[in-house]
């Protein structure tokens, strides 16, 4: 038996609850107001995990054609913007729900076959020191774990579980 002092680093027992530690690992470290796990099918971008909940629920479906994510993934804009008011990708979608979005970092999250899944993004709502863009690596080392998950055997959401 392992002693009850290393708990802390027991595997998580399904892919959502690692996508959930994953986000409030990025809060806590990296910081930002609003870190998300979404799930994209057709033209939704589904929202499946988000810290802190009370921001914005799980099963939240916004129009893919719009979000911040499709710019990112379509390589019209980089995977950080410290400022999304200067970047004109970013900058262009910036009404309704997601006005305020002042900072963004966003990865893909992809299936063994690379087919896009989602993403790994964080939200600010003041924009961010240009020095924040350091942290990169680490979204991109988080979002490539729970991308390898999604490789394995460990059982991926289904569309019942992302409301």
């Amino acid at each position: 038996m392992v002693p009850s002092g290393v708990a802390d680093v027991a595997p998580w027992g399904d892919w959502l609850s690692a996508a959930e530690g994953a986000l409030r690992f990025l809060h806590g470290y990296v910081g930002w107001d609003l870190w998300v796990v979404t799930h994209v099918e057709h033209d939704r971008q589904i929202i499946v995990r988000a810290f802190p909940e009370s921001l914005v629920r799980p099963g939240t479906e916004l129009p893919w054609a719009q979000s911040f994510c499709r710019q990112m993934i379509e390589g019209n804009a980089p995977r950080v913007a410290t400022v999304t008011a200067a970047v004109p990708a970013y900058a262009s979608r910036s009404y309704g729900s997601i006005r305020d979005i002042a900072a963004y970092v966003g990865v893909p999250l992809v299936t063994r076959d690379l087919e896009l899944f989602g993403t790994l993004c964080g939200i600010a709502f003041r924009a961010k020191p240009r020095s924040a863009s350091r942290e990169l690596p680490v979204v991109e080392h988080t979002a490539r774990m729970l991308n390898t998950l999604l490789a394995t055997d460990l059982p991926a959401p289904t569309r019942t579980d992302l409301r």
